[in-house]
């Protein structure tokens, strides 16, 4: 026959499963922060290529394509071309009628990008995204 045990022997036992499971917890929530604030600004450097090439795209032939490019992604993002983080590159394709803006963004390096302690092993170096479009 056992005895039931006493609520003493019990003690403490939740705040040291607590202790535990809280480290786990707060990895797992910085991670999705950490990682949906990157995909975040992946999806602005898409939208401010597409509106580099767009921009480039509809610009008379005798207008400065790369410049007007380069500028309508510094304001697309916020950040001019050509920063420490941020590189632009246009080309204008030989295969066919359009124009190809593509940015990169140095992610880790840049201190205005939140990455939490021990996250950075899954957090990409660099972004990078290209966007095509027809010149009319």
């Amino acid at each position: 026959m056992s005895r039931p045990r006493s609520r003493r022997s019990e003690r403490g036992a939740a705040a040291l499963e607590f202790a535990l499971v809280a480290p786990l917890l707060m990895l797992l929530l910085m991670g999705i922060i950490t990682y949906g604030y990157m995909l975040s600004f992946r999806q602005s450097l898409s939208q401010a290529a597409a509106e580099g090439a767009r921009a480039a795209a509809v610009a008379p032939i005798s207008a400065n394509r790369q410049a007007l490019a380069t500028s309508a992604v510094g304001s697309a993002i916020g950040v001019a071309c050509g920063t420490t983080y941020l590189t632009c590159t246009v080309t204008f394709p030989t295969t066919c009628t359009c124009v190809s803006v593509t940015v990169t963004h140095r992610y880790k390096a840049d201190p205005s990008k939140p990455v939490f302690l021990g996250l950075g092993l899954v957090i990409p170096d660099t972004l990078t995204y290209t966007a095509v479009s027809e010149v009319s």
